[in-house]
């Protein structure tokens, strides 16, 4: 679990095609000092094992990421993520809930500056549309949002000079996906609702 408080940005370094995977370098952070071979790490959003920490941090990308994700070699080398390390239970949050499961990949569509702000609207997922509402929690590429307007087929969100800082959003570019997971108890709660026949309200 994480927390949707992106930690900081470094690059993909090096990538290894092999059948069905990629094995993905990433520049290790000075501050990941505590790290072991298994643990979990936020990589724009997605959960990921830790396989090798001695210069790079190392991980690979199985099928089920790929085809989700829609992450080639091509869209990938040199490319700025967020990282997180995965939550310790005990610690504040400060964001919300994060599994590291995203649900997959939306457009940027509109940039509106707005003082020492920036509003991003993407694309609208029709078919996760009911885990959308105004106020509510998502996370995009690994950052916890709030979500400002919702139009019918769009949703928009503000972020602050501190988010603008620590991720890599203020350089999403118009057309460009970003990684996105629906709120984790939201999405329980409306399914296990639906499994018991109740209207939802949706």
């Amino acid at each position: 679990m994480f927390t949707g408080i992106v930690e900081t940005t470094q690059k993909i370094t090096h990538i290894e095609e092999k059948d069905q995977t990629l094995v993905v370098y990433v520049s290790k952070p000075d501050s990941f000092n505590d790290l072991h071979v298994g643990d979990s790490i936020a990589l724009n959003g997605v959960c990921l094992t830790v396989e090798n920490f001695e210069n790079d941090l190392v991980f690979t990308l199985g099928v089920e990421t790929l085809k989700i994700m829609n992450w080639t070699k091509d869209n990938l080398l040199g490319r700025v993520v967020n990282l997180e390390r995965s939550l310790r239970f005990g610690d504040r949050i400060h964001g919300h809930l994060v599994s590291g499961h995203a649900d997959g990949t939306l457009p940027l569509i509109r940039r509106q500056p707005a003082g020492d702000c920036l509003i991003l609207e993407f694309n609208l997922p029709n078919e996760f549309r009911m885990y959308f509402w105004k106020k509510g929690s998502i996370t995009l590429n690994g950052v916890s949002l709030t979500l400002n307007d919702i139009d019918i087929d769009s949703f928009s969100v503000c972020l602050i000079p501190e988010t603008l800082r620590k991720t890599n959003l203020e350089h999403v570019k118009i057309g460009e996906r970003v990684s996105f997971e629906c709120d984790y108890f939201m999405k329980g709660f409306l399914n296990a609702r639906k499994y018991e026949g109740a209207d939802v309200g949706f």
